[in-house]
């Protein structure tokens, strides 16, 4: 019963434990689907739930019958053009860092999206190149194309090198794709869960450094040929370094001015966001105006800037796949699709949740399973999203992937008709407009600070990531990563803060001891918690704990108690200690036995329960004992474990818990335990953890129903401050009295609180 008075409230009811909340509070029974009926249920077959398949793996059944034409269609329409523009421009500045001609890009900003629109779940995310994936694309092409053979290579070699790494670049991300598709399938969506927030915020940001670096070569316009990772990023800066007197002045000054450019507008652009209609499309302004002037002004002939060159126009017919990258590149791909997944997941998510509609992972898989594989097979390289361009599809009124899919569109006019106009663009400034994408990815150097003061463990990953991005790459460096994020899971879990509580305020609340001055703490008790699962990682060190907050070793005191009665009863066999109503009398000055011939003679009983049955006295082991016997003495009757946090359990951790527990009660330390979640007892069954010594009566519901018990069994030995009194009339309601001693100044406790 519960009597709400003021903003206090009073309860009343029985101490509970859990065997007598079971007799009061029988459970329903619940049937529990076994395997067999889960495969009933997964192979049973209606029209309503093959329709739902069918709409689930073909998500545009679904939404576009409902397309409201009049009020999406122009926002669309817009959105598409403007996404459209922005993916031509990163398409072709993106595939620089994939180390294929820019055309090429392209491609990878065309067929993906063709994909997406049939199979995707998110209606505003912009499906095609992405910088962070871009550049572990190109990690795999720099690794499996020696580009040293070639050298001062003729014409002929350089293109033949070029279709080298076209192949390459396409086989991985085929492989990424399949990667996808089969994680899709085999409906493993949850992966991502594994990827947090600071190690995609590291590694974005590592990567973003890495980008950097690989666009050098670009704006200083030198022949620097890529480095195989570990390390691959000390080694392009020597050769840069090396080279830097050769540094094309024209295309520098060209780089510098357009990233100053870019970067004060995307800051016009975030800083005003709420007043602007649409983002100011700057990438396509400087791209114009920068074409425009290296056309006219000749630069390629009176500077030797490099430019894109001729654009082939159409589609390639599908590339032939090497099966020899498939074998020497499998870690990399299935890092590429994890991490392609990863960010396009994560920003799909942030719109879902804006917009209120639903995404499923394990279809974004199969979205961009399909989407990549459909890319590398027509010479693209694989994709995700970029940020950006998803910000620009969604501001400028994108509703559905019909924005998408006209961006293609737009892409596919500049593949097919005025890709020539794009021939005079120099390469330096679309290394410029790669590097003003990565504005929001450098950025993320704020969130050290942040982390740190939020949690300490998080910002470690953050830094870890980072410096193996950085300095190992970006598939070496992920998988680091990963390791040390999951090392982490398990330091917190395999040293656990355990403590002390107490009550706090004279009421059924029990805090952590050191953290507050007005505690109750019953004699004799000692009330231990522990936040965290136990199993074997951590099970040695919760043993050490929990010796160490009882104030003694229970095995130890156990073995000295047992040699302590070898020792009496030998005294008394021999006739030299006799018994006086007030003390013991030894008739000898010493004794010859020492320790070790004791310890060595059946020591395995020394483990045993201490038994007095044949003494012909009673022995109080705090109290006096006979001369030159020692004994540690224990200051504690009763050891309350609060497993409120513990979620669960192994068998390793059961086996030295019940050791544990049983040295405790065998020095006449009661133990219980409480807050166990539910099923707690049920595996502690199956497990064999009860005896005649280990009982399931030590269960209690809660830390208060312990504490009550242990005061009502006590109770000659209970302090007068907190001394429970039976309630008249009743047989398991008790009153606990504080005596008016510590009061809230907010308000007035009453002197008895009923419980």
């Amino acid at each position: 019963m519960v009597e709400p008075v003021g903003n206090q409230y009073v309860v009343a009811r029985p101490v509970y434990s859990e065997n007598s909340f079971g007799e009061e509070h029988k459970k329903v029974h619940r049937y529990h689907k076994t395997f067999l009926d889960r495969l009933r249920v997964c192979f049973r077959c209606s029209p309503q739930k093959a329709k739902n398949i069918a709409t689930g793996l073909l998500p545009i059944t679904s939404w576009l019958p409902a397309y409201r034409v009049k009020e999406w269609l122009l926002s669309d329409f817009v959105s598409g053009i403007s996404t459209g523009l922005v993916a031509v421009l990163q398409g072709l500045a993106f595939a620089l860092l994939v180390y294929v001609p820019p055309g090429y890009g392209l491609y990878a900003a065309f067929f993906p999206v063709i994909g997406y629109f049939f199979f995707g779940t998110s209606r505003h995310i912009s499906v095609g190149p992405f910088p962070v994936l871009s550049i572990m694309v190109g990690e795999v092409v720099t690794k499996l194309v020696d580009e040293e053979s070639v050298g001062n290579s003729t014409l002929t070699n350089s293109t033949a090198l070029d279709k080298e790494k076209i192949q390459v670049a396409a086989t991985v991300s085929f492989l990424a794709g399949i990667f996808q598709l089969l994680l899709g399938a085999l409906q493993v969506g949850f992966v991502i869960i594994y990827l947090s927030q600071s190690l995609i915020s590291g590694f974005t940001t590592g990567a973003a450094i890495q980008v950097v670096v690989s666009q050098l070569k670009f704006i200083f316009q030198l022949p620097v040929t890529g480095c195989k990772e570990p390390f691959a990023i000390f080694c392009t800066l020597g050769k840069i370094g090396g080279q830097i007197t050769k540094t094309n002045i024209a295309d520098l000054v060209t780089a510098l001015v357009i990233l100053v450019i870019v970067f004060v507008v995307k800051e016009i652009n975030e800083r005003y966001k709420a007043k602007l209609p649409v983002p100011i499309p700057i990438e396509l302004f400087v791209t114009v105006v920068a074409t425009g002037i290296s056309y006219a002004c000749n630069f390629k002939e009176r500077f030797q800037v490099d430019v894109i060159g001729q654009l082939e126009k159409g589609f390639k017919p599908p590339v032939q796949l090497d099966m020899r990258v498939f074998q020497s590149c499998v870690g990399e791909a299935f890092s590429i699709a994890i991490v392609g997944f990863a960010v396009a997941f994560s920003v799909a998510k942030v719109y879902s949740v804006k917009y209120d509609y639903p995404i499923n992972g394990n279809q974004e898989l199969i979205a961009f399973g399909l989407s990549n594989i459909f890319c590398g097979a027509f010479s693209g390289f694989a994709a995700s999203t970029s940020l950006s361009r998803s910000g620009v599809q969604e501001s400028t009124g994108g509703k559905t992937q019909v924005a998408g899919l006209l961006s293609a569109v737009i892409v596919m006019i500049v593949i097919l008709a005025i890709g020539f106009l794009l021939e005079s663009l120099q390469k330096s400034v679309l290394a410029a407009l790669a590097l003003g994408n990565l504005k929001g990815m450098l950025m993320q150097f704020k969130e050290i600070g942040v982390l740190w003061k939020k949690d300490k463990y998080d910002c470690m990953v953050w830094i870890v990531t980072f410096l193996c991005t950085v300095i190992l790459g970006l598939a070496i460096g992920l998988g680091v990563s990963i390791g040390f994020e999951l090392l982490t899971i398990v330091f917190r879990t395999q040293f656990p803060k355990c403590m002390l509580l107490a009550n706090v305020g004279r009421s059924n609340i029990y805090k952590n001891r050191k953290d507050y001055g007005d505690i109750y703490e019953p004699e004799g008790v000692k009330i231990f918690s522990c936040p965290a699962p136990l199993y074997f990682a951590n099970i040695d060190f919760f043993q050490d704990k929990l010796i160490t907050a009882a104030g003694f070793n229970p095995l130890r005191v156990l073995r000295k108690r047992n040699k302590a009665l070898r020792k009496i009863r030998k005294m008394l066999k021999k006739g030299e200690l006799q018994m006086t109503p007030k003390s013991f009398i030894c008739t000898v000055n010493g004794l010859n036995d020492s320790d070790e011939e004791l310890d060595n003679n059946k020591i395995e009983e020394l483990d045993q329960p201490t038994n007095t049955a044949d003494l012909p006295f009673e022995i109080d082991w705090n109290g006096e004992l006979p001369p030159n016997i020692i004994v540690p003495r224990i200051d504690i009757h009763s050891l309350i474990l609060d497993f409120t946090a513990v979620s669960f359990f192994d068998v390793s951790a059961l086996r030295v818990l019940k050791a544990t527990l049983k040295d405790f009660i065998r020095v006449d330390v009661d133990v219980y335990i409480v807050g166990a979640q539910d099923g707690f007892l049920d595996k502690l069954e199956r497990c064999a953890f009860f005896d005649e010594e280990i009982k399931t009566s030590m269960f209690f519901i809660s830390i208060h129903d312990a504490v009550l018990h242990i005061l009502v069994k006590k109770n000659g030995d209970c302090s007068p401050k907190f001394k429970p009194m039976k309630e008249m009339g009743s047989s398991d309601h008790y009153i606990i009295n504080t005596n008016g001693e510590l009061r809230n100044r907010a308000y007035t406790i009453p002197t008895e609180t009923k419980f």
